[in-house]
């Protein structure tokens, strides 16, 4: 009998007493490669990524993953392969996403705070676009530009004010915001990037947040977006493509955020009303294509009673796992293999020396020393946000695709750690 454990995910269910991925056992991936581990399913990251191709079909639109969610090489391959292009952050992430097959025309560069050498990097790579987020942005690119005779794409991401209900830390929209240039200052800062010599005015972005679950604060910012096209057009600066970024959220504790295809049905539908469907249009999503995809499996270590508190520690730490100590963020946590007995109260932590270090408060759990436990929906901002804290070693990666479990990231080692490091000579 199979039982899927995540709504919209059949890639993830229990096949009788055992959890799987696709058809390869939680389990018997544990044994094989140790805890903590994570286990990233490729048919569960494709079926999101078609929910957006469905929901775009017809129209001219390039998908482009935004890999700071899993920017690990093996994932950021499957995007590759499926036609993606990618949003990255970092000259670091360009490396990454070519090194995985990435076209690089098809690469977007955002983030508040590039390089000289960042901008040079991309330049020489022939990246499709800079989403630039300041005037002094727009003034240093140009410079880095008219030095290697060549001129930048740019998008200005504009800061529609528009409040996506989310936590803080994700929101990027508002004004109080570091990301992005003032609605208000807009249409200035676009005279002012197509008055320099380096630039080439070709799109405008916008990106409110992240873990978004509802579709009002899209519509919101597609309308303020809109508005400013019109401006910038009347001053007589053509805008080619529109970029609406992503955020959409996923399912981590009974949230009940739109499916990828509803939701652009919805904003296709504004767009078409108010004629801009026929744009060349441009989004970015990352967690809602990775985060279901992925799950951490971790070790019952020990169960420690306690007069207020029941504590089952376990090998995965905020160090592997560092959304719920970053965000106070909720992931699902199930037995590998079920135990026919009583449930206990327990808080979920880890061995870092850190009251900060747990995975789930006040969870509902029979087990014991020993058992597997799976972490769901990590596969966004879990593996690529993980840390070497208490000298641990960053876990292994397993891709299942079918019955096929591919390694795609070895653990890592002390010795590994060590390598870049020395000794003062005495």
């Amino acid at each position: 009998m199979t039982s899927s454990i995540l709504p919209g995910q059949p890639q993830l269910a229990y096949r009788g007493e055992q959890l799987f991925s696709e058809d390869v056992s939680l389990a018997a991936l544990a044994r094989e490669h140790g805890t903590p581990l994570y286990v990233y399913s490729k048919a569960s990251m494709l079926a999101a990524l078609a929910a957006y191709q469905r929901g775009f079909a017809g129209r001219r639109v390039q998908i482009c993953y935004a890999m700071k969610a899993n920017s690990s090489l093996g994932v950021l391959q499957v995007f590759a392969q499926a036609g993606c292009g990618f949003d990255i952050v970092s000259g670091g992430e360009l490396v990454r996403v070519l090194a995985a097959g990435a076209v690089p025309a098809q690469v977007i560069f955002s983030g508040v705070g590039k390089t000289r050498a960042e901008m040079k990097q991309a330049l020489q790579a022939g990246i499709g676009c800079f989403n630039v987020e300041s005037e002094a942005e727009l003034d240093v690119l140009s410079e880095v530009a008219v030095a290697l005779g060549l001129r930048a794409p740019v998008s200005l991401r504009v800061n529609p004010n528009v409040d996506p209900k989310t936590h803080p830390y994700i929101s990027t929209g508002l004004k109080g915001n570091k990301f992005g240039i003032a609605h208000e200052e807009a249409v200035r800062a676009y005279r002012h990037a197509a008055g320099l010599p380096g630039l080439k005015v070709v799109g405008i972005d916008c990106h409110i947040g992240s873990q978004i679950t509802e579709a009002t604060p899209y519509l919101d910012a597609m309308d303020r977006v809109l508005d400013l096209v019109a401006d910038i057009e009347a001053a007589g600066i053509a805008i080619h493509h529109i970029d609406f970024g992503g955020g959409l959220g996923i399912n981590y504790n009974g949230d009940t955020p739109p499916a990828a295809d509803a939701l652009w049905s919805q904003l296709l539908a504004k767009l078409d009303a108010r004629g801009y469907g026929q744009r060349q249009l441009m989004v970015e999503p990352g967690r809602s294509l990775v985060g279901n995809a992925g799950v951490c499996l971790t070790e019952v270590l020990y169960l420690k009673p306690g007069e207020q508190k029941n504590f089952c520690i376990v090998d995965a730490a905020m160090n592997d796992l560092p959304r719920p100590a970053m965000y106070q963020a909720y992931h699902q946590i199930v037995p590998v293999t079920p135990r026919h007995a009583d449930d206990t109260l327990y808080d979920v932590v880890g061995p870092v020396c850190e009251s900060g270090d747990w995975i789930g408060h006040d969870r509902t759990l029979a087990v014991q020393a020993g058992d597997l436990l799976a972490v769901l929906s990590a596969g966004a901002y879990c593996m690529s946000m993980a840390s070497n804290y208490n000298s641990r070693g960053r876990a292994a990666e397993i891709l299942v695709d079918g019955l096929q479990a591919h390694v795609i990231r070895q653990r890592e080692t002390i010795e590994d750690q060590l390598r870049h490091e020395t000794l003062v000579p005495r």
